[in-house]
């Protein structure tokens, strides 16, 4: 363990625009980079508790740890790195608790040691890796009370679900607590990273999580082009934005149609699969794959569009507008689903602002951070989009945040495709000179973080991404406080949390 001295342990918090005009190292990404000591470190992390400025990552990279913080309302954005000291460094978590399980994580990974955190529970590692056996098992949270009693489900699941174990307590029907234990599909995506070509690498972030293998390849792609002064051409800047906004209306869709089937209305998930299969179908003839797999890749796109694929696109939207008013009638018209949804899984605004929840998730509970808005990035820096924000926080709030993404989805789509120009749509990379990268873009499920660091010719030395499901599993624990043990899956779609981008 490393030796934390009494006046670093006391430092006062530190705000993210006063450390960053003391750096004065902001790169072309827009991150600014900060090497802090001990008492800077924990000046930061105190001042994510306080609500000066979000915590956006924390990850261990070439014997450092590292921050990623921003400040929407300062327009700051940085990365910290603070030297591992005997492979430890002071905790985060101990001040931020949002950052405990980022921490766990990288211990797991790397070994690093966060002094001072206080939960050394494991994360990823589920007893079975090598050399690590002897360590102690797994133990759930203690909940004390008269009547409680356990159901423990997963991480086997119906359908095609991914794996994931839920420790519900409850007294009756009523959940008195919630604990998630994930890491069942780890995949080692940055150890299998490192050393890789950039074309490998790529194909590996696209597949992190694949119901967001658009946005993924999106911000690998500009992370990359960050690190080594990529500039990529007009048309391709467009058509990534298409395609990440087909992929936010795809994923829409169909979540507004899964919720209500979990409030016991299939004929609603029956429209809303209808209509995603059409959206699919779309991407698959216009970009060669349903899910607009690798269509994205450092440099620009892979794939193009002629007039006759503009229009197709426009005629879906048509189409997307015509059904899914059906879906959003009937679903407002029907006090059956109204019952379920109301005043169902709450998450308290306190806890969104310190988790700086993004997505529907935060933005149902007032959080209006889009990082397509917050901090814009081409293309979405030349069109006009609101972001709906909605206050009561619980499933129908996260539900009609969706709805009304959907029309600003269309939206963009239609002012991107009226910016459409002839042009290339890649290209070559200039000459190679080692570099690192970071990209924050907004992914169906919200703000999405990616960092990359290249020494090697067209190799990544690391990789690290960050999905927001790391800020909103934790909240979905909290949502299902005091609610029945059959609203879980309703609450549980609403978030509709990432599993394989947070197993890493």
């Amino acid at each position: 363990m490393i030796t934390i001295n009494e006046r670093s342990r006391d430092a006062e918090p530190v705000a993210l625009a006063d450390a960053i005009r003391a750096a004065l190292q902001v790169r072309a990404d827009g991150f600014a980079r900060i090497e802090a000591d001990a008492a800077l470190w924990i000046g930061l992390a105190k001042a994510c508790t306080a609500g000066w400025h979000d915590l956006g990552a924390l990850w261990v990279d070439d014997h450092h740890v590292r921050m990623a913080l921003w400040d929407a309302q300062e327009n700051c954005r940085a990365i910290v790195s603070l030297s591992l000291k005997a492979g430890a460094y002071p905790s985060v978590g101990l001040h931020h608790p949002p950052a405990l399980r980022l921490e766990r994580a990288m211990r797991d990974l790397y070994g690093a040691i966060p002094d001072g955190i206080p939960d050394e529970r494991r994360w990823l590692d589920h007893g079975v890796w090598p050399g690590r056996e002897h360590e102690p098992g797994y133990h759930f949270l203690p909940v004390e009370g008269n009547g409680l009693h356990q159901i423990p489900v997963g991480p086997v699941h119906a359908g095609i679900i991914e794996p994931g174990h839920f420790r519900f307590t409850a007294n009756g029907e009523t959940v008195a607590r919630l604990e998630a234990r994930l890491g069942y599909v780890h995949k080692g995506v940055e150890a299998l990273a490192q050393g890789a070509s950039i074309e490998k690498a790529a194909k590996l972030a696209a597949r992190m999580s694949g119901d967001s293998t658009v946005a993924y390849s999106f911000a690998f792609s500009r992370a990359v082009e960050a690190a080594l002064g990529w500039e990529i051409p007009p048309r391709a800047q467009i058509l990534r934005g298409v395609m990440a906004e087909l992929e936010r209306l795809s994923h829409h869709v169909s979540d507004v149609g899964g919720i209500c089937n979990d409030a016991a209305v299939a004929v609603l998930l029956a429209r809303c699969s209808l209509i995603r299969e059409d959206i699919l179908r779309t991407q698959a003839a216009l970009f060669g794959h349903r899910m607009m797999m690798d269509a994205i890749v450092p440099g620009g796109v892979a794939r193009d569009i002629d007039a006759a694929g503009a229009t197709a696109i426009l005629a879906l939207l048509e189409r997307i507008e015509i059904g899914f008013h059906r879906v959003v009638r009937a679903y407002d018209q029907s006090p059956s689903i109204q019952n379920r949804t109301h005043g169902t899984g709450i998450v308290q605004l306190d806890f969104i602002r310190q988790f700086a929840a993004g997505g529907f998730v935060g933005r149902a509970g007032g959080r209006a951070f889009d990082a397509r808005a917050s901090f814009p990035y081409p293309p979405y820096n030349a069109v006009a989009f609101k972001v709906p924000t909605r206050e009561e926080s619980d499933v129908d709030a996260r539900i009609w945040i969706r709805i009304e993404e959907i029309a600003e989805s269309a939206g963009i789509i239609r002012q991107l495709l009226a910016k459409l120009e002839d042009g290339p749509i890649h290209a070559a990379p200039p000459p190679f000179q080692p570099g690192a990268g970071a990209a924050l873009v907004e992914a169906f499920r919200g703000d999405l973080f990616l960092a990359v660091r290249i020494e090697d010719e067209s190799r990544i030395a690391h990789m690290h991404a960050r999905d927001a499901s790391w800020f909103q599993w934790p909240l979905l624990e909290t949502a299902i406080d005091g609610n029945i043990v059959a609203d879980f899956p309703l609450c549980n779609k609403s978030f509709n949390c990432s599993y394989s981008g947070v197993d890493l």
